[in-house]
This record gives structure tokens, C-alpha cells and sequence, in this order.
């Protein structure tokens, strides 16, 4: 079982329909000269096994595109599965899932500072500047690394495998795993780099946490290859007790939810790759709503799907990334609050995640 292998695979299956023209016209350049403010990043994964990773640059003040930024700064491929970025002072870690590696890049150019090699690399989470911690795919370890030296400083154990995105809350990391076994989230002790506690949730194979408003902690379990629906769990972080479960459409593959800025709503994706429309598309949703939206709030046409979903801070523009099946370059559109589009670009192959630099 794996996030990358099993979703990027079966999503590869799957050929999108040519997204609508995008409404302003988009220079794509390469060039070493970057801007400093204003841009997004864009992760585009690639196709699993072929080593066409790539990053994607936009500038917001210009509509300028820069194409594969890592290969044309650096002279050589980023890798297989490009799976997350993070900022960590003056660098960006990249995590390259299915080539064991963490790449460091300089944030002004994009040139390398040096790299990690970790095996499959998930998500990083900074903890304080001298360390870090990278979740990791098919293993029970979470590995804990010095971002200043960019050396390994040693590992957790998890009761499960597969964890993937974490949570930092309270002098203690909450860690999913990401196991058809599992239906615990773990506590983890940053200090000790222990695990103190372990607190069950509704479903199996819990993979993403985050926090609301009220400091409820939401976590999203589910796995729909394993034929493992998807549930969100509200619950007291502290005292582990559940508030409320939301239970997603059956057989429906359910990725990547985000809280907006003030932490009321949350925004998240139901994906379909059999090509039909019904639970597909980028839903919408209050924190205190009493169930699931029945309609998205973005829809995916037939033969369509989501794959990356992020809010630009400053304007709280809604970015959707569309993979067009894994088989060409994915395309990237930008939409108002309400449900405007305003503009689209092209990007590398799998556009999976956004940072958003001001």
C-alpha cells in the first residue's frame, strides 16, 4: 500500500479533458532571473517511474511562468515524485518521494545548497531552526533532521506505518499513519522525540490533521483503493474526546483538505477516477456545519479531477491544480471566493501542492 504508488498509478489510468482557455495570456520563460515577492510555487509530482518531477514558478505581479525551474537553474532532474516543499529559513526543502532524497535550494535562485538523503521522503515539519521532522512512506519512522547542518539526527518510531502530514501543537507533533490497520493518531513529545500518547478516531488510515478556530483538532482518515471510506474526525485535542464525525461518500477518494485563514471553513477534494462527475470536484465547508456538502463548490467535468488545492494568503484566491490524468502537462487555475475564475496556466506533469511567497 502507498499514497504515492497506488493514487499516482490509478490516477495515471485516467486521461482528463482539455480544462476551459485560460482568460489572460501567460508568457512562459526561463530564465535565472526570479522575482523576489509575489510568487507561487507549484509541486507537480510527475508520473510515477519516470523521473519528470518539476518545479513550476509564477510570478503574480507579472503572469510570467517559469518551466521547470529546478532542471534549468540546476542542469539536472529534480526526480521521481516531487511530494512537498517547505520554507526553513533562507532555503526550501524539497521532498522527492521515490528518489529517497530531500533537496535544499537556496530561496533566491533555486540553486542547490545541498540535499538529504532520506528513504521516501512524505512532508516536512519544522519544529524550531535546528530541527525538523520528515515523515516517510512504507515505514513506521519519522526522521528527524538538523535544518541548518542538514544532517540526521536520529528517528521516531510510530506504532503504525506510513505517516504523512503532521500537526505542531503544543510543544507536541500530532502524526498520522497512514495504515489500513490503524485508527490512532500519535502524540509525539518534541522535546524527547518520544511517542507520549496515542488517541483513536473514527475510521481507518488516518493521513492529514489540522487545526480549526475553536482549537478542535480535525483529522481525515480513510483509503479508497482498500475500499476504506473516508471520515473526517472533530475532536478535543486534549482530551482526545470526539466532538463529531463527518462520514465522506462511499468509494470516494477524499485528499488534501486546508483550513482558510481565519480557520472557519475548510476546503477539500473528492476525487472520482472512473471519470464520472457525482462526488468529484472541490467542496466547501463551515467548521461547525452539522454535515458534508452534498454539492462541490467547484465541479470536476467528466473525465476530470483535482489533485492540488491551496489559498493564496493575501487575496484568498483558491488555486486548483488539474493532473489531466498524469499523461501531459497539468494546468493550474485561479478562482475568487466566489467560484469566479480568473485565470489558468500551464504547469509541469501532477501539480500536487502550493507555497505561496510574498
Amino acid at each position: 500500500m502507498g499514497w504515492t504508488i497506488c493514487k499516482n498509478t490509478v490516477a495515471s489510468l485516467f486521461l482528463c479533458l482539455l480544462f476551459t482557455q485560460c482568460k489572460k495570456e501567460h508568457k512562459h520563460v526561463n530564465t535565472p532571473l526570479f522575482p523576489q515577492s509575489k510568487k507561487t510555487i507549484v509541486v507537480c509530482e510527475g508520473s510515477l517511474g519516470n523521473g519528470n518531477a518539476a518545479l513550476t514558478l509564477y510570478d503574480r505581479d507579472s503572469n510570467k511562468v517559469y518551466d521547470d525551474v529546478f532542471m534549468n537553474v540546476n542542469g539536472q532532474p529534480l526526480g521521481d515524485i516531487f511530494q512537498s516543499i517547505t520554507p526553513m529559513g533562507n532555503y526550501y526543502f524539497l521532498c522527492v518521494n521515490n528518489s529517497d532524497k530531500v533537496w535544499v535550494l537556496q530561496k533566491t535562485d533555486f540553486k542547490i545548497a545541498g540535499s538529504i538523503s532520506i528513504t521516501k521522503p512524505r512532508y516536512i515539519l519544522p519544529i524550531n531552526d535546528q530541527k525538523a521532522y520528515v515523515s516517510t512512506l512504507f515505514s513506521n519512522k519519522i526522521v528527524i533532521i538538523h535544518p541548518q547542518t542538514r544532517s540526521i539526527l536520529g528517528e521516531i518510531t510510530l506504532p503504525a506505518k506510513n505517516a504523512e502530514v503532521m500537526t505542531l501543537w503544543n510543544n507536541q507533533v500530532i502524526a498520522c499513519g497512514w495504515d489500513t490497520t490503524n485508527s490512532h493518531i500519535f502524540y509525539i513529545d518534541t522535546q524527547t522525540d518520544m511517542v507520549i500518547k496515542s488517541v483513536p478516531v473514527a475510521g481507518k488510515a488516518p493521513q492529514e490533521s489540522f487545526m480549526d478556530k475553536e482549537g478542535l483538532l480535525w483529522v481525515l482518515s480513510g483509503d479508497a483503493y482498500n475500499n476504506i471510506d473516508a471520515v473526517f474526525t472533530k475532536l478535543n485535542p486534549t482530551t482526545g474526546q470526539v466532538i463529531k464525525t463527518y462520514n465522506l461518500p462511499p468509494r470516494t477518494e477524499v485528499i488534501k483538505p486546508i483550513c482558510t485563514k481565519n480557520k472557519d471553513s475548510i476546503y477539500f477534494i473528492e476525487v472520482q477516477y472512473d471519470g464520472s462527475i457525482q462526488n468529484n470536484g472541490i467542496y466547501r465547508m463551515s467548521t461547525t456545519a452539522s454535515d458534508i456538502p452534498t454539492q462541490p463548490f467547484l465541479a470536476a467535468e467528466k473525465f476530470q479531477y483535482f489533485w492540488a488545492i491551496g489559498i493564496e494568503p493575501t487575496t484568498g484566491h483558491l488555486w486548483i491544480g488539474d493532473p489531466k490524468g498524469f499523461t501531459q502537462k497539468g494546468t493550474v487555475s485561479v478562482y475568487r471566493q466566489d467560484g469566479q475564475k480568473l485565470q489558468e496556466f500551464k504547469t509541469g506533469v501532477g501539480p500536487a501542492q502550493f507555497h505561496f511567497a510574498e
